[in-house]
């Protein structure tokens, strides 16, 4: 029986249409497409993903915190808090950002655990008496117990260096570059104006105050 010229032409293009169904699947443009295209499509291709994997993560943290899972230790240390209010005293200053006290007390205890039991007794110390100076609460304290004044040193070279456990915590933020921001800029880059180093700088009151520690030693740091 002979074959119809209209049967052949549909056999053919079945066999091509699903030859095309199992072939990847690109872009019939893409040939067409630049470089940053692709590249755009690939990025929002990883986007999507990422949004289900976020919001996959989000809903497990949700279902977890339902369920009762334990904080982590660092969201349970009630020392924290005593920390920030000795920071306060110490460097007779209301304002200090909670967020970097909090970082600076972290690395401050990893690198000596024994730091968090002398910070407690060190805020006791200053929440029994009147402390009207952060110089009152460091003579007293170091006369109530030497190991104070390593507490008090680790304090503020954290506040005033930026610099705790060895590691630098935070740099703009640190209060060396406060206390001079008017003259002294941090070692980033250069923001006055054109040789704004030439200018004679703005005179600074020379300190009258008296060191409240004991003298310790002098350690040279390497550069």
């Amino acid at each position: 029986m002979p074959v119809s010229r209209h049967s052949c032409w549909t056999n053919m293009h079945e066999r091509r249409r699903q030859m095309a169904a199992d072939q990847p699947s690109f872009p019939t443009s893409i040939h067409l497409s630049t470089p940053n295209a692709i590249r755009m499509n690939r990025a929002l291709r990883m986007s999507r993903r990422d949004m289900l994997l976020g919001a996959m993560g989000a809903a497990a943290v949700v279902l977890g915190a339902g369920r009762g899972i334990a904080a982590t230790p660092e969201a349970e240390d009630t020392v924290a808090p005593l920390f920030l209010a000795l920071s306060h005293r110490l460097t007779d200053r209301d304002a200090l950002d909670a967020r970097i006290s909090s970082a600076l007390y972290a690395r401050i205890v990893k690198a000596t655990p024994a730091r968090r039991d002398q910070i407690q007794k060190l805020h006791d110390l200053m929440a029994g008496g009147k402390f009207d100076s952060a110089r009152e609460l460091a003579k007293a304290a170091e006369h109530a117990d030497p190991v104070f004044k390593d507490v008090i040193h680790d304090i503020m070279t954290a506040w005033y260096r930026g610099v705790a456990d060895e590691k630098v915590v935070v740099y703009r933020s640190a209060l060396m570059f406060d206390i001079t921001k008017d003259a002294i800029y941090p070692k980033t880059y250069a923001a006055g104006g054109p040789f704004y180093w030439t200018q004679t700088p703005p005179e600074v009151a020379v300190p009258t105050g008296e060191p409240a520690l004991s003298p310790s030693k002098f350690v040279v740091e390497p550069t």
